[in-house]
């Protein structure tokens, strides 16, 4: 298979690194900022599925881990795997968030500019849950 052309979409959140993988890192809270996870998202044993218009999907997240990877692999039925790549980054005092959109076979210009559009908005509400948060330590008083 050739290479995909893929673009980086970022965002930098006022969050340490630490709070803003805790919240994104949970499946379960990916409905509150990206819209592509429908609210249908649910664990089933070892898996989640959430109802799309092309079927059932099945998604994989990454394991918990140190390095920020929130990798995640949607397969709907008769689908190639579409693999994304989310990466949390440490920026300072802050996160920056980096999110690798590749355009899939067969996409046109105009859906991949949709696609890359829908994850900036993800991000950006990604961004905003995240800083009107309390901050972790407050919470824990």
């Amino acid at each position: 298979m050739a290479s995909l052309e893929a673009r980086l979409i970022g965002i930098t959140i006022d969050r340490p690194m630490d709070e803003a993988y805790a919240f994104a890192s949970r499946p379960e809270n990916f409905p509150e900022w990206a819209a592509g996870m429908s609210s249908s998202l649910h664990r089933d044993g070892e898996r989640w599925l959430a109802e799309t218009p092309l079927g059932e999907a099945t998604i994989r997240f990454s394991p918990a881990n140190d390095f920020g990877v929130l990798d995640h692999w949607v397969m709907l039925p008769g689908k190639p795997v579409v693999y994304i790549p989310l990466r949390l980054i440490e920026n300072g005092t802050g996160t920056q968030v980096v999110f690798t959109l590749f355009r899939q076979p067969g996409m046109t210009d105009a859906d991949f500019d949709r696609d890359a559009a829908m994850v900036g908005k993800d991000l950006t509400a990604l961004k905003r849950l995240l800083e009107n948060r309390e901050p972790l330590e407050s919470r824990q008083s």
